[in-house]
């Protein structure tokens, strides 16, 4: 398929997503409102103390994760593509009380819908291979940093991205050979949903990752790789510690996470 629009395509279908993922367990919003955090302690190590700091959230879907910087004392600002998304992320803001901005465009286009500089930069989890171009991407990233800020990344690993759905197969290219498309029934976070999607996606190797944003000058402080995923999102996956899943047959012998930090 070429010329498509998958800003288009993507947005679709993350706005079929919102509604079944707000009432998922997965996403556990009526805990999160009784004062439960999203974020995992991957990234709750990377980010540290963030009182009183303005953060810059990429991708922050309907927006758990920005509330929960908020809550930690964070002037936080979330962006997604999904309206269904940002919508829902208001309602979340305004019943929590809290005063976390939400903007919803393409993170390409960001800088047509937002004109400040912050101390951090953060996103995580699925973000990075609904995007073609990540020098384009680490541009916007490296554009919103002070000087002295950081960027705080945590991404499933592209290694995981290889696998078929039940992980028997490879049936993916580990570098960014285009896009894939894909249409399927259900979401990661209920399975047993009937809507169908339609959805663009890159698998970006960690060289391509690191490579993009060391072209914009930014400097690698931290970088980790992790054998588990805080999420059990993926077929086969078992729980061998409290928050940490991994694909059965692979134990511990497969990356299924990195992290990263950088500095301007």
């Amino acid at each position: 398929m070429e010329n498509f629009d998958y800003v288009k395509m993507n947005k679709d279908s993350w706005n079929k997503r919102v509604p079944v993922h707000v009432q998922s367990e997965f996403y556990f919003v009526e805990e999160f409102l009784n004062g439960k955090s999203s974020l995992n302690e991957i990234e709750l190590n990377l980010l540290g103390d963030i009182r009183g700091k303005s953060i810059l959230h990429l991708q922050c879907h309907f927006g758990q994760d920005s509330l929960s910087l908020a809550r930690m004392g964070a002037e936080v600002t979330g962006v997604d593509l999904s309206d269904a998304a940002i919508d829902q992320a208001e309602v979340l803001n305004e019943k929590l009380q809290l005063d976390a901005e939400f903007i919803c465009c393409d993170v390409y286009d960001l800088k047509n819908h937002l004109d400040k500089k912050f101390d951090i930069v953060f996103t995580s989890y699925g973000t990075i291979g609904w995007l073609p171009d990540l020098d384009r991407w680490a541009e916007i990233v490296s554009h919103f940093l002070k000087p002295g800020g950081k960027f705080i990344f945590a991404e499933f690993h592209p290694v995981m991205w290889m696998f078929d759905n039940d992980f028997q197969t490879l049936g993916y290219n580990y570098f960014n050979a285009g896009p894939d498309i894909e249409t399927s029934t259900g979401t990661y976070a209920d399975p047993t949903s009937d809507i169908e999607i339609t959805c663009a996606f890159w698998n970006h190797s960690t060289s391509e990752v690191l490579t993009s944003l060391l072209g914009q000058g930014l400097q690698l402080t931290q970088f980790q790789e992790f054998n588990y995923s805080p999420y059990n999102c993926f077929k086969h996956s078992a729980e061998f510690e409290s928050g940490k899943f991994r694909v059965k047959h692979f134990g511990n012998k497969m990356p299924l996470v990195f992290a990263l930090e950088m500095g301007k």
